[in-house]
């Protein structure tokens, strides 16, 4: 959990995924439309993606992908964010861990 409390806390955004997931890809998608650019790790393409993924799942990330860091605070998955994105609370969040200007 060390290692990913460390991948989180160095970007405003950070998404853990997985190359072949469609719900990553449309959160991640919903932040380029926000002119967000976070950091993604692929956990099927990164050295030791298993064990991250394991470490997630101990932090209550269920499913596993994508889940979502802002600010360097576990956000939640798909369902959260599109839930924060439809009451407008997603872009101050976003704001307010320096990763998208007025």
């Amino acid at each position: 959990m060390d290692r990913v409390s460390k991948m989180v806390s160095e970007k405003p955004v950070v998404i853990f995924s997985k190359s072949s997931c469609c719900m990553s890809h449309t959160i991640r998608s919903l932040f380029a439309e926000f002119g967000v650019n976070p950091t993604v790790y692929e956990l099927d393409e990164i050295p030791r993606g298993r064990e991250v993924e394991q470490a997630l799942s101990r932090l209550g990330c269920n499913p596993t992908v994508p889940a979502v860091f802002i600010g360097g605070e576990f956000v939640g998955g798909a369902n959260e964010i599109m839930s924060l994105h439809l009451k407008r609370s997603l872009k101050p969040m976003l704001q307010g861990a320096g990763a998208l200007w007025v």
